[in-house]
């Protein structure tokens, strides 16, 4: 593989030189927005309409189709504001200001506390920072850690929980090639939803929105991406990264398998098994490939080489001044807290991550009998997620009337117990304590059909009465929850002891890197607003030429080729109304902008801050970006904003769409 640049980050909204926000922020922020379903959006009209891709949107989709209407898999288009569907529990956040808090964070924390007071102290004013801003200002407050420590911001972001579906397209066209084209390119994908926001029920007018290009992206056109990456892991150190390679890396991919496996037999039986269960195969197939290419780059002696190299260099530095025995010394602590968290796998992540109870009555029934526990206490010696600036967001998603399906949760409870049995083995007094003298399929389902947690009126009564309510309802998955919930909050006690050992640590190592080397190097992905850039251009796979664009002719060629089989077939839209289609249009395209999972329905822009097209994934050489930067292959894939105007147009019948992404004014 190439070599990586390990200085070219995606750059969060603010100077290069200085850590405190851009002054572009107070009004370009506001066009992006992030969804609590983990990918991008941005506004491109004035009256609210929202554009991400089709698999953001693809569980709003499930959870408002039935067993008659299928809009995952038929599709959609509202053709008026009338028509749009609510979606169930879909919320956007869009960015409003971002304010350092550093020095009142670490204040709080002061030298000479244990880890796990340090770690309390650190989680109170973060907590307590969060309220202020919430109560003063009413919008969402986060303090976000950048640099793994060594900067806190406060993000506040405006909610808006009234969000509609305008238009997708079939799950077929969105996700054209199925798992078999997934990361890879050429690629022939629409992959993209249309929402629109409202407010006090009325689409909500926004000040800025990203206008449409009127000839899309060029190859090599500079462009930039607007979005929120979730996660990279590029400041890890070599002993994070081996525990990630030896250990975290291989025990997900052993279970996303087994889901996957357990996912497709399930969905063989019926068509109504098929589309229960789409959604979350798609989920589980695409995080499988994703964490396989992630461990394909740990195994890559190049770039561990490079990464070691560049450690070393920096520590050799550090050594050579007294003043950075503070950071000097970090490396070691780093070391022993990740070998001290390496001995809490698997039961870790089998009881706090819930990896042995995967499934949605098991959340709903530890939520309502942890916010019976955790609420009457002071908001700062809460458990993170039940902190008072989480409370709507938590709330929005714990009264959901989103459908739950008993039998799709018995089989993947009883999948889950089997798993935890697997790992624990039988003996294990919490094994034998969870399945209560049962097989794991006996006991899930006793528990799936004993318990009432999916009525949503009984959540709320519990929710609200509390404590007494909860222990009286005498429920039987809330006591399933119940009954390891000692030992869920004794490991992750301990664990976030330990990341608190490793967060001074890596603290200490960016003061010393701030020192030495200012701020050119960018902070971690941390699903909040970052810009990327890069140009449009193709690449070279193993001595072929890859070019930039795909067209509307290559995916009919695309589908010939391989007989109008499944996953290469077409919806029968497209098939009848091919003559229509001008085929020379680009479809999709790569650029070299620095992208990682959160990116997904990030907009691409050009030079006069036109929408040219729309990220929706990378190919396979991109996978190692979550640990290092490199162009040379490395590539983010997006729809070219013609073929979305060609498609509305000439294929859907949504010309009311396409006229108002072109005019960015909803046609009244």
């Amino acid at each position: 593989m190439a070599s990586v640049n390990y200085r070219r980050y995606s750059k969060k909204v603010r100077n290069r030189d200085n850590p405190q926000p851009s002054p572009l922020s107070p009004l370009l922020i506001r066009i992006w927005g992030r969804f609590n379903s983990g990918g991008s959006g941005s506004f491109v009209s004035e009256d609210g309409l929202v554009i991400s891709n089709h698999h953001v949107g693809a569980d709003a989709l499930q959870k408002v189709s039935t067993p008659q209407q299928d809009y995952l898999r038929n599709g959609f288009h509202a053709r008026s504001q009338a028509e749009e569907i609510r979606c169930v529990d879909l919320e956007l956040n869009v960015l409003q200001s971002i304010e350092d808090v550093t020095s009142r964070v670490n204040a709080a924390v002061p030298s000479g506390l244990s880890a796990d007071e340090a770690f309390k102290a650190r989680r109170k004013v973060i907590a307590e920072i969060e309220k202020e801003s919430l109560d003063k200002t009413g919008l969402r407050s986060n303090v976000i850690a950048l640099y793994q420590g060594g900067i806190y911001h406060l993000y506040r972001f405006k909610r808006y929980t009234d969000v509609r579906i305008v238009f997708a397209p079939e799950q077929q066209i969105a996700f054209y090639g199925g798992d078999p084209d997934n990361f890879e390119f050429p690629r022939f994908d629409l992959d993209i939803c249309l929402f629109r926001v409202y407010e006090n029920g009325h689409p909500v007018k926004v000040d800025h929105h990203l206008k449409w290009s009127k000839a899309g992206a060029s190859d090599g056109e500079l462009t930039f991406v607007a979005g929120h990456p979730g996660r990279t892991e590029r400041l890890l150190t070599m002993d994070e990264l081996e525990y990630q390679r030896s250990v975290a890396l291989p025990y997900r991919m052993s279970l996303l398998k087994r889901r996957e496996s357990l996912l497709i037999g399930w969905s063989a039986r019926s068509t109504e098994n098929a589309r229960r269960a789409r959604e979350d195969l798609f989920g589980v197939q695409n995080s499988r490939k994703a964490f396989d290419g992630r461990l394909a780059g740990l195994y890559d002696p190049v770039l561990m080489g490079q990464k070691a190299a560049a450690e070393q260099a920096f520590r050799a530095r550090l050594n050579s001044a007294p003043q950075y025995a503070e950071a000097v010394a970090a490396y070691e602590k780093i070391r022993q807290a990740q070998a001290t968290l390496g001995t809490l796998v698997p039961r870790l992540q089998l009881l706090e991550a819930r990896d042995g109870f995967n499934n949605e009555s098991f959340v709903l029934a530890r939520t309502l009998l942890r916010a019976a526990e955790e609420r009457p206490k002071p908001n700062g010696d809460r458990l993170e997620e039940f902190g008072e600036s989480q409370k709507a967001s938590q709330e929005l998603s714990l009264f959901s009337e989103r459908p739950i399906y008993p039998d799709y949760e018995i089989m993947t409870l009883s999948d889950s117990l089997t798993y935890l049995t697997e790992k624990l083995g039988f003996n294990d007094p919490t094994v034998q304590r969870v399945l209560a003298g049962k097989s794991p399929r006996a006991r899930a389902a006793e528990l799936i059909n004993g318990t009432k947690v999916r009525d949503v009126a009984f959540r709320k009564r519990l929710y609200k009465e509390g404590s007494s309510a909860v222990l009286a309802a005498n429920d039987p998955m809330i006591e399933l929850a119940r009954s390891i919930d000692e030992e869920a909050r004794q490991l992750r006690k301990t664990s976030e002891a330990q990341l608190e050992v490793k967060r001074q640590a890596q603290g200490a190592i960016a003061r010393a890197r701030f020192d030495l080397d200012g701020t050119g190097s960018y902070p971690d992905a941390t699903f909040t607003l970052r810009l990327a850039y890069g140009p449009v251009a193709g690449y070279n796979e193993e001595g072929r030429s890859i070019p930039p664009f795909t067209t509307i002719a290559g995916l009919y060629q695309r589908s010939a080729e391989h007989q109008e089989k499944p996953p290469f077939d077409l919806p029968s839209r497209w098939i009848q109304r091919k003559s229509h289609l001008d085929l020379k249009t680009p479809f999709n395209f790569v650029s070299t902008a620095d992208i990682i999972g959160g990116n997904s329905g990030s907009p691409v822009i050009n030079r006069a801050g036109e929408f040219v097209g729309i990220i929706f994934d990378g190919n396979l050489q991109s996978l190692v970006l979550n640990y290092a930067y490199e162009d040379t292959q490395a590539r983010a894939t997006s729809v070219h904003s013609s073929a979305i105007l060609e498609a509305l147009t000439k294929v859907y019948g949504a010309g009311d769409v396409a006229q108002e992404l072109k005019s960015g004014k909803a046609n009244k």
